[in-house]
């Protein structure tokens, strides 16, 4: 028996967004500041927009990367409470996600030897 499915469940993946912002626990990081960057993952049905072709059916990428990037804007000492701030205004601000994730990573975190970055991932 052919089961016919209802929806499209797609991911939208935005990958390595770049931040240069004064993020952490230590004053020196809220002073000079660090690169990071910001992957993010949002699942939703896409069947509407697979079939009509208008941004309007679809999860706008454009709206999650302005929802970053005032979250990222927003000191914090933890990128927990950052990853938290993002998932909270994902879901309030763009119609459709079933789930995000986000991963935030801090470039050349300062831990006394050299370390590429440091990483939090977060999913609701």
């Amino acid at each position: 028996m052919t089961h016919k499915k209802n929806s499209t469940m797609a991911k939208i993946e935005i990958e390595s967004m770049e931040f240069y912002a004064f993020h952490g626990h230590f004053k020196e990081e809220q002073i000079v500041g660090n690169k990071f960057l910001i992957d993010l993952t949002l699942e939703a049905d896409l069947e509407k927009a697979s079939k009509t072709d208008r941004l309007k059916d679809t999860v706008d990428y454009q709206v999650a990367f302005r929802i970053v990037k005032e979250e990222m804007d927003k000191k914090s000492n933890l990128m927990e409470n950052i990853g938290k701030r993002i998932l909270d205004s994902i879901y309030a601000n763009l119609d459709g996600v079933k789930k995000a994730t986000v991963r935030i990573r801090k470039m050349n975190p300062p831990m006394g030897g050299h370390i590429n970055s440091v990483a939090v991932v977060m999913s609701r």
